[in-house]
């Protein structure tokens, strides 16, 4: 994917630069800097990551959201029908979010991103998890205008464990141990996870799978 994402972008710089080299050879009359000529540094990034990432709902509403604001710039819609739609396309994201989140994920990557019989929810409000000295078996986590911390440094680990964590215009942190490994499976819009964590080692016997779902929100995975 990483190779199909530099052609891409090298595509776009190749027809920028021959636009350009026209423009200057007075064959076409190309301005760069055309009326609404910003939206595309919202638009381009998101087509490419529609077609080279495995997230494609974000980036469909990114490229929505850029397509709008081009419009509007042209004068073609009104730019107070953008502002009106905010909350419904942040509601419509949530639905789309939480039915095909795990669309895109393997059979057998499905078993590990299983439902957990605990779980945490901090709303408007903040939640500090530590599971010193305990065993821990996953959790559920759901942090909307809200934050968690989670801490399982000295924890104990006897099993690959699963943490789903949804995080809507709020934050966690994440304190993972060294000796785990951790897999991250992430569906972002205006969010992201944040791993801090050293890379995977393959003696570590036992493994973290993150289902992270951020919107207008983050995930920080700390050590």
């Amino acid at each position: 994917m990483n190779n199909l994402k530099s052609v891409m972008w090298g595509l776009v710089l190749l027809l920028v630069g021959v636009l350009l080299a026209l423009n200057s050879l007075n064959v076409i009359d190309f301005d760069l800097f055309f009326k609404g000529w910003w939206t595309f540094i919202i638009i381009v990034p998101a087509l490419i990551g529609l077609i080279c990432d495995d997230d494609k709902i974000g980036h469909t509403v990114v490229l929505i959201i850029g397509v709008l604001l081009l419009l509007q710039t042209r004068s073609l819609i009104d730019f107070t029908l953008i502002w009106n739609l905010i909350v419904p396309i942040i509601i419509i994201l949530i639905g789309l979010c939480l039915i095909f989140k795990n669309l895109f994920v393997k059979d057998e990557e499905k078993v590990k991103f299983k439902k957990n019989e605990g779980n945490t929810l901090a709303v408007f409000s903040g939640q500090e998890l530590d599971f010193d000295g305990k065993e821990f078996n996953g959790t559920d986590l759901v942090a909307v205008f809200g934050g968690i911390d989670l801490d399982l440094r000295n924890a104990k680990l006897k099993k690959d464990v699963s943490i789903n964590a949804v995080s809507v215009f709020g934050g966690m942190d994440l304190y993972l141990p060294d000796d785990i490994d951790v897999v991250v499976k992430s569906f972002c819009a205006f969010g992201g996870v944040e791993n801090n964590k050293k890379k995977n080692n393959k003696d570590n016997k036992v493994t973290i799978y993150l289902n992270a779902t951020c919107i207008f929100g983050g995930i920080e995975i700390k050590k």
